[in-house]
């Protein structure tokens, strides 16, 4: 589990390809404070597995279906990345929970300063705005971000000066590709409302009733 909140910008050392998953190694330095083997790093967003480090660097496995639906497949030597570590029992929860399983790929539209914040307005399919509200969490590329607004097929989040300079999102270009995360409660809430009783006639009052609401 993760905040959302980015520890620092690793540089890809290196990738090699094996058949259809790749070995990532990652230049860095504040991630391998305490690593070890085994632990859990959010690379842009995905959680993987450190299975091999040294003082400088660290190495993870990403198989074919991690890359199939993230923008791992695309990363080249020499690419900033944003890292971080999992948390911590007992660390301060600063962004929101944040899993490291990336519900789908969304493409910068839109990238626009106004005054302080950088906006940007991201592309993604409805089978996830369905899922966000204005004022909601959600991860972009592994960052903790708020809704601003939420279209039919794309969403927009504002970036304070801190987090521009220190993530990916400060330099990536309009066409971009991200890895969005959605926020995990709303889609516990999704499964707890019975998608049949919705069928039948929505959110009714007797609907609500047998649910326990008065």
């Amino acid at each position: 589990m993760f905040t959302g909140l980015i520890e620092e910008l690793g540089s890809v050392e290196k990738i090699k390809r094996k058949g259809d998953s790749l070995r990532l190694t990652v230049r860095a330095s504040l991630v391998l404070e305490d690593a070890e083997v085994g632990a859990s790093i959010a690379v842009d967003g995905v959680c993987l597995t450190v299975t091999d480090f040294s003082s400088r660097s660290f190495s993870v496995d990403v198989v074919a279906e991690t890359l199939k639906r993230t923008t791992l497949s695309g990363l080249k030597v020499g690419e900033k990345i944003n890292l971080e570590r999992a948390v911590k029992v007992g660390d301060r929860l600063g962004g929101h929970l944040v899993t490291g399983h990336i519900d789908g790929l969304g493409e910068i539209k839109e990238k626009r300063k106004q005054r302080d914040a950088l906006t940007l307005k991201v592309g993604v399919s409805q089978e996830l705005t369905k899922y966000l509200i204005p004022r909601g969490s959600i991860a972009v590329d592994g960052i903790s971000l708020t809704v601003v607004e939420e279209n039919q097929d794309d969403f927009t989040v504002a970036i304070i000066p801190h987090t521009a300079g220190v993530t990916t999102l400060g330099f990536k270009p309009v066409g971009s590709y991200v890895n969005v995360e959605i926020d995990s409660l709303s889609k516990y809430v999704e499964k707890l409302m019975n998608p049949q009783d919705l069928k039948k006639g929505g959110i009714t009052t007797d609907f609500l009733t047998r649910r326990g609401f008065e």
